[in-house]
């Protein structure tokens, strides 16, 4: 297939229709997540794959309207709304480099003073998702009311029984919040902080959903009804960081692979970010050993090499 020069249904519809018959062949799909119970019957061969432009058309394949649970996806989320109301002040209290190490891991934090690497390890995540409770008294509503304006579905909600089966098998991230707050980077009461980020992680939402709340990034900070979120050095700075941080420790394989700033999540969920171009959302619950969907991976590797869009 030619290199794509333009966005139009003519191009996306059948790059999508293509992607879905070469994985519907593959196998060696990958796992569900099994240590969260409520995500463990997935089915790994589930697929679905959408693509937003910034004026909002939508195009998809598969199981691209099937609500799945977001997972980390939604750490870009808090990111963006936790970023806009404080700005660089948020950098004093995690970093911006990648952690090289597992995204639940402790290791770091002792060496690093309480200090996550950056926003997307679950460490970095409690502490944005900490300040936006802390400017918000509501960060999982505030996170829920974003995405449904910017998705335009009011039906988005957390799915509770994702959010009780997070908060049952959550001891490794309620070490995280205690170990910092120890250090003095916590605000909130920890049991507080931990409620806000399982319900904040098990919002469920389809890959035509997260696709449209993700174009603010490829807007460089203009949300869907036409005000501005971010300035444009804070849009670059999310996608720069979703490049080299946002797959775990993978980051640098999906920059090789793919080209484009992504976030995964260990519901399956991959979104993706072609600054000026559009968004993608691709979603296949069978992971990897690092979290990654491996038909998410593979799709998003398609694309970027049958329609040419990269950041590279």
């Amino acid at each position: 297939m030619a290199i794509m020069t333009s966005s139009s249904p003519q191009t996306y519809q059948p790059v999508l229709d293509r992607i879905a018959a070469e994985i519907e062949k593959t196998t060696g799909r990958g796992r569900p997540a099994d240590y969260i119970p409520a995500l463990a019957a997935c089915d790994p061969r589930r697929f679905g794959m959408a693509v937003a432009e910034p004026d909002g058309r939508v195009y998809g394949v598969g199981d691209w309207r099937q609500p799945f649970s977001a997972q980390s996806i939604t750490k870009v989320f808090t990111l963006a709304l936790d970023l806009a109301r404080e700005g660089d002040a948020l950098w004093e209290h995690v970093g911006r480099e990648p952690s090289g190490n597992p995204f639940n891991s402790l290791v770091q934090l002792e060496y690093e003073n309480g200090i996550p690497r950056n926003p997307f390890i679950n460490a970095g995540a409690l502490v944005v998702t900490d300040r936006l409770q802390t400017q918000t008294e509501d960060a999982s509503g505030t996170l829920l009311d974003f995405l449904r304006r910017e998705s335009g579905n009011d039906g988005l909600a957390i799915n509770e029984a994702v959010a009780a089966s997070e908060s049952a098998h959550g001891d490794r991230n309620a070490a995280l919040g205690h170990f910092m707050a120890a250090y003095g980077n916590i605000d909130n009461p920890v049991p507080v902080l931990l409620d806000q980020y399982f319900r904040q992680c098990s919002v469920e939402a389809s890959c035509a959903d997260l696709a449209l709340a993700t174009g603010f990034l490829a807007r460089h900070g203009i949300r869907a009804d036409g005000t501005r979120l971010l300035s444009r050095r804070q849009a670059k700075q999310i996608n720069a960081i979703m490049l080299t941080c946002g797959t775990y420790d993978a980051a640098g394989d999906f920059a090789y692979r793919v080209g484009l700033p992504g976030k995964s999540g260990v519901g399956g969920g991959i979104i993706a970010v072609v600054p000026g171009h559009c968004t993608i959302c691709v979603w296949s619950p069978g992971l990897d050993e690092r979290g990654n969907s491996v038909s998410g991976v593979a799709a998003l590797d398609r694309f970027t090499t049958l329609t040419g869009l990269s950041v590279f």
